[in-house]
């Protein structure tokens, strides 16, 4: 039963993620990277604060000077801003198709960062994996997007921010480490906008956008939270492959996309690689 729910859990929560990348990619039509950022790191801090002052904990923790706290800082940086630029300049499809190799990525750094053993086919398979990024990507080829490699940049960043997690004290919450994380898009943002400046007045509906995308967000990280402590990792981790789906489905519906035939190949690839690593780690 409760793999059921952590099940049902973990596709809701990448339904609510895809979703906030739909309504960031909408507001990313009016205003600047850097002001999205800015806008949507105080609101999703101000939802975690308050979520954290509702369960008795502290918003400031001496163990956020910790150096897997500043790690994860960094990474969350170069995750949240490289998709956020990729959201703003390529299909969201084919953004979240790249991101859908952070868990080989995160396989890779496990074994190298954390000593776990990773046998030759999972190896193999993050290869394969890699590949598939290749092909969405098509590097020297006629349609290569120079854009998609923000979307690298993000799939290394929250990769990174996933292993500095994984070496994070326990005595800080998830509640706790999403206010941190939330918090480092504001100097980021603001940095982005000291260079390039064009501070917009967001309308009505940009407002509703940055608002949508981050309840759906605080909502999705709650969602992801509850089934990973619901079920078994080995059984519930596959499930998150369904954001792509509904990545797809929104980009074809909201945004007119199309992906074409190596986006849909390497899409295939990147999934069917990550699900026979988790296969094979499950054996382990």
């Amino acid at each position: 039963m409760g793999n059921l729910r952590g099940s049902v859990l973990m596709v809701a929560a990448m339904a609510g993620f895809a979703l906030e990348d739909m309504f960031i990619k909408s507001a990313a039509r009016s205003l600047p990277v850097g002001e999205i950022l800015i806008l949507f790191g105080l609101a999703g801090m101000a939802a975690f604060i308050a979520l954290a002052l509702r369960r008795g904990e502290r918003v400031l923790h001496p163990a956020i000077l910790s150096r897997p706290i500043l790690l994860r800082a960094m990474s969350e940086v170069a995750g949240r801003l490289g998709y956020t630029l990729a959201l703003a300049f390529t299909p969201l499809s084919s953004a979240s198709a790249i991101l859908q190799a952070t868990p080989l990525v995160v396989v890779a750094g496990a074994a190298l960062f954390f000593g776990e053993t990773v046998g030759w086919r999972r190896w193999a398979a993050i290869l394969v994996g890699f590949a598939g990024v290749l092909i969405i990507l098509r590097p020297g080829l006629e349609g290569f997007e120079l854009a998609s490699l923000w979307a690298v940049l993000g799939m290394l960043g929250f990769a990174g921010r996933d292993l500095a997690t994984r070496a994070a004290p326990p005595v800080l919450s998830n509640v706790q480490l999403g206010i941190y994380g939330f918090f480092m898009l504001i100097p980021t943002g603001a940095a982005m906008l000291a260079v390039t400046g064009g501070w917009v007045v967001p309308d009505a509906a940009t407002t509703r956008d940055l608002a949508l995308a981050t309840l759906f967000g605080v909502a999705a990280y709650y969602g992801l939270t509850a089934a990973m402590r619901i079920g078994e990792v080995s059984v519930i981790t596959p499930f998150r492959y369904t954001r792509l789906v509904f990545a797809l489905a929104l980009g074809m519906a909201v945004f007119a996309e199309r992906p074409d035939a190596a986006t849909l190949a390497g899409s295939a690839i990147i999934i069917g690689s990550g699900l026979y690593t988790l296969v094979q780690g499950r054996r382990r």
